[in-house]
């Protein structure tokens, strides 16, 4: 950078000597060997920037990879509370946009800045170096530039504070019309988030455009300063000229000077809002970097040397909300290879609890054991695996059935993939694609049903072989005869295995060892099926209603014979 900047200097002071020393007294040896030492710092300036561009481009790039790494690897090890208050498109924006833009300061911002400031006042100097007087003329409106770069830095830095978060809204609606597409269309709501969307867009436009208004008027207003300053040259320069008191030579190369000190400047104003942007970006950036795990892992965590699949709550209190528990003092023992279901309303606290025994949210009071260690105390990593867990909001990504079902788990063979495939009853549809367990899953898995998805994930689940299977509603989108295939895998599967079964269709849970109706936060029944029918509680008045509701369903269901009666 310093040397490219001499480069910058040395130019006009060789056309100065070239004019005022050879070209005045005609001597054309002496005139072509200035001609070879400008082209001579020529080529070295270009040299020289070529490395310097070089070099910051690739340590920028470098620098942007283990941001990027980094914003990742803190994403992955927040706990669930905290993408339930950020939106998954301000997350983009932060991992991909705010990124870039650092990368913009560090490959010509930081050091463009550094190189425009050294020219500026290594031109100055140079300057005041060849004559004093004439420079102080030529500076003489750098107050004035100074000032105005001031109101205009104050107004960009606004500008691009406010656009930051305009486009971290924008990214956020974007991605949520994006997923809830069908949701949108099936409802007629396309308007209305087009209304939304183009609300969002026309503030992020009026914001850029902001921008843009200052950028018109403060670059001419540079162009203006930088012609006069080298009219006033002129006529202050010719006077000294005719009146002997200065040679034409250094008249040239100030104005040489002039015009490569204006360019700075205007670049200056630019780089300032790559700093601004940059630092817009690097607020959010650190401040999500900055953002502690909630749930760390222990310094010295323990492990069970043989994991039996014993699961104990002790007195669990947990809240999403500061004041406002979900799970109020909940209390029972699974043994090794016991089955307990868990029924109750919607929004009784059934999920919350399989949420805290994988330790997605940290309890507020009490514990949870696995076979007599606190989840507390456990690897976070190594406590999940050995949980498997099957949602009733399936998720897939993108890549093969096989990919799907391992994850890319390099440990789990291809044989492993069949037989948690075979077990899962999903074998005969795998099959049948023209490609088996190398096709191609879209997105979410769209190209799948509800039925096929759930059953893509209990092979997932098996092939990860864990010694407690969780089960969320895991049958509750498949039809009754897939259902009652996997009521027949699961029989088989769940032998010598603790579970834990959520279900609303009671009829799916008959066989369980032990049910828990879970109702506002705490167990209000428990039991087994048959004790829980003769209490007449909660659960029986749940079960009346449910098979009366079936009953009803199936009354209002016209046979194919009475279609044709």
């Amino acid at each position: 950078l310093l040397l490219h900047t001499g480069t910058q200097l040395l130019g006009p002071y060789i056309t100065k000597i070239a004019i005022d020393r050879y070209i005045a007294h005609h001597d054309i040896h002496g005139l072509d060997l200035m001609v070879w030492a400008y082209l001579g710092v020529v080529v070295l300036g270009f040299f020289f920037l070529f490395v310097q561009t070089y070099t910051t481009e690739f340590t920028g790039q470098r620098a942007m990879h283990d941001l990027r790494m980094e914003v990742f690897s803190h994403l992955q090890r927040q706990d669930m509370a905290y993408f339930d208050r950020n939106p998954v498109g301000r997350l983009m924006t932060r991992t991909i946009n705010d990124v870039e833009t650092l990368n913009e300061l560090f490959s010509t911002g930081v050091v463009g800045l550094l190189e425009d400031g050294f020219t500026v006042f290594g031109i100055a100097a140079a300057m005041l170096w060849l004559d004093w007087k004439l420079a102080l003329v030529c500076l003489a409106a750098f107050p004035l530039i100074l000032y105005l770069s001031r109101f205009y830095r104050r107004r960009a830095r606004d500008v691009y504070r406010e656009s930051r978060l305009v486009l971290a809204r924008l990214n956020a609606g974007l991605q949520e019309n994006l997923a809830g597409v069908a949701t949108i269309q099936a409802f007629g709501q396309d308007k209305k988030m087009y209304r939304r969307f183009r609300d969002i867009n026309l503030s992020y436009r009026d914001v850029l455009l902001r921008g843009v208004r200052y950028n018109a008027v403060f670059f001419p207003i540079i162009e203006v300063f930088s012609a006069l300053t080298i009219g006033i040259l002129l006529w202050y320069g010719g006077k000294q000229i005719l009146a002997s008191t200065i040679q034409a030579g250094v008249i040239v190369a100030f104005i040489q000077y002039i015009q490569r000190m204006y360019q700075p400047i205007r670049d200056l104003a630019e780089k300032y809002n790559i700093m601004q942007a940059a630092m817009a970006s690097s607020e959010r950036i650190f401040t999500l970097l900055d953002t502690t795990e909630a749930i760390k892992n222990p310094p010295q965590p323990k492990r069970a040397e043989r994991l039996r699949g014993t699961v104990e709550f002790k007195d669990v209190w947990l809240s999403y909300h500061p004041g406002e528990p979900v799970l109020k003092s909940i209390s029972f023992r699974v043994r090794a290879g016991e089955k307990v279901a868990l029924v109750g309303a919607t929004g009784g606290g059934k999920t919350s609890i399989i949420s805290a025994l994988c330790r997605f949210y940290d309890v507020d009071q009490g514990a949870i054991l696995i076979d007599g260690i606190d989840v507390r105390e456990w690897n976070k990593q190594e406590l999940r695996r050995q949980l498997g867990l099957v949602l009733q909001d399936v998720f897939l990504f993108s890549g093969d059935i096989a990919a799907n079902i391992t994850l890319g788990d390099h440990r789990i063979s291809e044989a492993r993939v069949i037989e948690a495939a075979t077990r899962a009853q999903i074998t005969p549809f795998i099959e049948k694609l023209p490609h088996g367990y190398r096709e191609e899953v879209q997105e979410r898995g769209s190209t799948l049903s509800q039925g096929q998805r759930q059953l893509l994930s209990f092979a997932r689940a098996l092939a990860f072989d864990p010694r407690i299977l969780i089960l969320d509603e895991a049958t509750s989108s498949v039809d009754t005869e897939t259902e009652m295939l996997i009521q027949e895998a699961l029989q088989e599967l769940l032998k010598e295995r603790t579970a834990l079964i959520i279900a609303h269709r009671l009829s799916t849970i008959k066989n369980a060892d032990r049910i828990l109706v879970i109702h506002k936060g705490e167990i209000w029944e428990q039991g087994s099926h048959k004790e829980l029918l003769q209490q007449g509680g909660l659960y029986a008045r749940l079960y009346d209603l449910q098979y009366s509701f079936e009953e009803r369903t199936q009354m209002a269901t016209p046979s194919p014979s009475s279609e044709v009666i």
